[in-house]
């Protein structure tokens, strides 16, 4: 078994996500010095996207402050596009440690996923949030659900849209299955990127046609205005 692991070291190498360097036994998707300059968010940084001040949101919580070819977007990238669901695990495990040390989400009931239309959630294979908020709903001994609330129109990739145009294109994207479900729950919603604001703002849009919900959000990451 050592030798075939060895064997196949050599052909798939483990390489750092961001600078392509070796990892060493004790590393797992990023190097030490890579893992040192990920730009995670200070909790002493309080913020909130302006289209969330529409909201009575009971918390707004982002792990790692995002922007154009940081190591943040290297690892969204090979999250999202290039099936490594591990990322989201490695970042879910982090930032639920964070979570106990700061006592966030204590009260949560469901942690929620942002859905992915059917046909991208096909296409793809996965939804890439869900590997990430599976670790946060298991770090606060929590239900996961993702099934209740669903996209109902697909959109195209919004990578290179402008912020206007991925406000507009995300209105009104999201329906629940059951508008009683969440009935006096406090729900957790977690997405992978925020830019506008404008998919969780439908999202919300959506939740709040249960009675008597609270809503807090989570990001994996928060991006930067340069």
């Amino acid at each position: 078994m050592r030798f075939l692991k060895d064997l196949l070291g050599i052909f798939y190498p483990n390489l750092c996500l961001s600078c392509e360097n070796l990892l060493f036994s004790n590393e797992i998707i990023l190097c030490s010095n890579c893992k040192n300059e990920l730009p995670i968010v200070n909790e002493k940084d309080t913020f909130i996207p302006e289209s969330f001040l529409n909201f009575d949101l009971e918390n707004f919580e982002a792990f790692l402050y995002y922007r154009k070819d940081n190591i943040t977007q290297k690892l969204i990238h090979q999250l999202k596009y290039k099936e490594r669901e591990d990322v989201g695990v490695f970042l879910g495990k982090w930032y639920s440690h964070e979570i106990k040390k700061r006592n966030l989400f204590s009260e949560i009931d469901y942690v929620l996923p942002v859905p992915l239309h059917k046909k991208k959630l096909k296409t793809r294979g996965y939804n890439q949030v869900d590997s990430f908020a599976k670790c946060i709903s298991k770090g606060l001994k929590t239900n996961f659900s993702n099934k209740n609330l669903v996209r109902i129109s697909n959109t195209k990739t919004q990578t290179k849209k402008s912020r206007f145009d991925r406000y507009n294109q995300n209105s009104s994207k999201f329906s629940l299955i059951d508008t009683n479900f969440y009935e006096n729950k406090h729900v957790l919603l977690v997405d992978d990127v925020i830019t506008t604001g404008a998919t969780i703002e439908s999202c919300v849009n959506a939740l709040l046609k249960t009675k008597n919900i609270k809503i807090s959000v989570l990001t994996m990451a928060y991006t930067l205005k340069v």
